[in-house]
């Protein structure tokens, strides 16, 4: 249950394991960085990704999942514009490769082969955050929130897919309650990061609420944020609210450890909308970052009241 993951610069390059293909351009450029900073990429997201206290086995198989989705919000983001297609579509030809039961190229999704392997992870939501990522090279405005949430289906909801195959935790009444929670962190982040999506040529918030709250690019370009924009942004937090109240239910049919994952990442979006709130909605000047204390109550909450 996240949203997109945005990492670092791509590190040097590294040989390839045993038994492993010759390295791609891929591998050269993304791998190192995926097993040296994903731990401390982790550790700076709205949500925890894995709690100290959950079971190894458990922090292993959601690190290895968080590796997969930084490295391809990483391919989407960071690698030079003209190559980021194609090296999405080197990745895909790994996911192929774990499902073919031949060794992936990266050491990435080697790890995640063995996720994939042990929790019986489909396919078909690790294409799904490839293809987020295409989305996001030919299109930077969404017409409408529907459009939106279309979106999220690709980006955000397919982790939780995942998380909940982790825990051995999977169905469809679960898979449909962790997509509002999915969707709702994936709009958090975009609230969060206006300033930031704006300066990479992207606007998440959609067209018809520019227009419905009278706001132009321009008010956006500014490192002032007019009474226009937190109004929009006010509305939008709202919206999220409310997905995230819908998905909230999904705390109350897990126990153990998925019980307390799920309880960790409902929090870490309820703190992530607080702190847009308690900075007046002043998402140009700063972006407003969750208090992790704030988070960590949340998840307590969250965890003893099953919401």
């Amino acid at each position: 249950m996240a949203g997109n993951m945005r990492g670092t610069e791509p590190a040097p390059t590294h040989a390839p394991a045993p038994g492993a293909a010759e390295a791609t351009p891929l591998a050269a450029q993304t791998a190192e960085a995926v097993e040296v900073t994903a731990a401390a990429q982790a550790s700076a997201e709205n949500f925890p990704v894995a709690l100290r206290i959950l079971p190894a086995r458990y922090r292993r198989h959601l690190m290895a999942l968080y590796g997969f989705a930084r490295l391809t919000d990483d391919i989407g983001d960071e690698a030079s514009p003209e190559e980021r297609l194609r090296l999405l579509d080197e990745l895909d030809a790994d996911v192929t490769r774990i499902y073919d039961g031949t060794t992936p190229q990266l050491a990435a999704m080697r790890e995640l082969a063995t996720t994939v392997a042990q929790c019986d992870v489909p396919a078909q939501p690790l294409r799904d955050l490839i293809q987020a990522n295409r989305q996001d090279q030919l299109v930077t405005r969404y017409e409408t929130f529907e459009d939106l949430v279309g979106y999220c289906r690709l980006s955000a909801n397919p982790i939780g897919c995942v998380v909940l195959h982790i825990f051995g935790a999977a169905s469809p009444a679960r898979e449909g309650l962790s997509d509002s929670i999915c969707t709702a962190l994936q709009l958090a982040e975009h609230w969060q990061d206006v300033a930031e999506d704006f300066g990479k040529g992207r606007i998440y918030l959609p067209q018809d609420d520019l227009r419905k709250f009278g706001v132009t690019e321009p008010d956006l370009a500014t490192p002032v944020t007019g009474p226009r924009v937190r109004a929009l942004l006010a509305y939008e937090v709202a919206r999220a609210s409310a997905l995230l109240d819908e998905g909230a239910p999904l705390v109350g049919t897990l126990r153990g450890a998925a019980r307390l994952a799920v309880a960790g990442y409902l929090a870490g979006g309820r703190a992530a909308l607080t702190a847009i709130t308690a900075s007046g909605y002043d998402v140009l000047t700063v972006t407003p970052h969750p208090d992790k204390r704030v988070t960590a109550r949340l998840a307590i909450q969250a965890f003893l009241r099953g919401r």
